[in-house]
């Protein structure tokens, strides 16, 4: 070992691991943060024990208190992830010799569909006017959302440079671990850009990034968060409007219109198409309202 291991999960030893997400697997801010909260979590539940001396039965018994405090199968699947992978990192760096994480599992959890927006809701968001110079950008900050099924993480990294073929109808973004790929952007998502670059030299930009603050830094997740909630807010929709919503929205109305799975999967970046499949499920329910609407057996029966 090229030091003993703290009594304790210590802060270093998180920091130590997260920066190596950082740096060696580049992983995103907000992937980061998500990760420190986990292992934070477990520190917590070790109260202050050395990691190499916790047994897989003490973390089955963390996992059943977790649950038994309300947290959710998604949510301890993202800790057992987690926690696995700085185990791992032990494994491999600091000479610990098992990780007493591998085969626990996170009890399941009732399958939830992600909410989207109907056409009409989007329609309504990205149709009001946009009058003031931050109005603009967020216009153009959820209209390429939208248009093109961005992450969070995405959209807030986005550089000019990224944005050199917009006329083109593309823009370049870096999804996790630092993949690149090519993503269209709609014609509408192209001039609401082409006008917020217009304006962004009215502040003192002081970011390379291609949507600042009104005081010229970086806009930050929470910060498009809130823009978000507010222009939502603000237009009358309704509903709570979170920026992955519009990212599911785009996925489902792609899939609705053009009934290709893996072209969906290409453009919102998924690894694996199975992590695509939960939109065709969506697609059903909307078949589904389709039918029981028009169908006269339908209809019926529902009379």
């Amino acid at each position: 070992m090229p030091e003993p291991l703290a009594a304790a999960l210590a802060p270093v030893w998180v920091e130590g691991y997260l920066g190596w997400l950082a740096t060696q697997r580049r992983a995103a801010a907000l992937t980061l943060e998500n990760y420190r909260r986990d292992l934070l979590r477990l520190h917590s539940l070790a109260q202050g024990r050395d990691p190499g001396a916790l047994s897989a039965a003490e973390i089955r018994r963390f996992v059943g208190r977790m649950h038994a405090e309300g947290l959710g199968g998604r949510s301890i699947a993202r800790c057992l992830s987690a926690w696995r992978g700085l185990y791992r990192w032990l494994i491999r760096h600091h000479g610990l010799k098992h990780n007493p994480v591998d085969g626990i599992r996170a009890p399941k959890s009732p399958a939830t569909l992600p909410r989207v927006l109907s056409p009409d809701q989007a329609k309504a968001l990205l149709d009001a006017p946009a009058d003031s110079l931050l109005e603009i950008r967020d216009l153009a900050m959820f209209e390429l959302f939208y248009s093109s099924g961005l992450r969070l993480s995405e959209l807030a990294g986005l550089g000019l440079d990224d944005a050199s073929d917009l006329e083109g109808g593309m823009v370049t973004v870096r999804g996790k671990r630092g993949k690149t790929r090519s993503v269209p952007v709609g014609s509408q998502a192209v001039e609401a850009v082409r006008q917020w670059l217009e304006v962004r030299g009215q502040v003192p930009v002081g970011s390379p990034t291609l949507f600042v603050t009104r005081t010229g830094g970086r806009m930050s997740p929470g910060a498009i968060r809130s823009r978000l909630t507010l222009r939502a807010g603000t237009v009358g929709l309704g509903v709570h409007v979170h920026p992955h919503m519009l990212r599911h929205s785009f996925a489902s109305h792609v899939l609705q219109s053009s009934g290709d799975l893996r072209a969906v999967q290409e453009l919102l970046g998924h690894a694996s198409i199975r992590t695509t499949q939960v939109y065709t499920h969506l697609d059903f329910q909307h078949l589904a309202r389709i039918y029981d609407a028009a169908h006269p057996r339908a209809r019926k029966a529902k009379e």
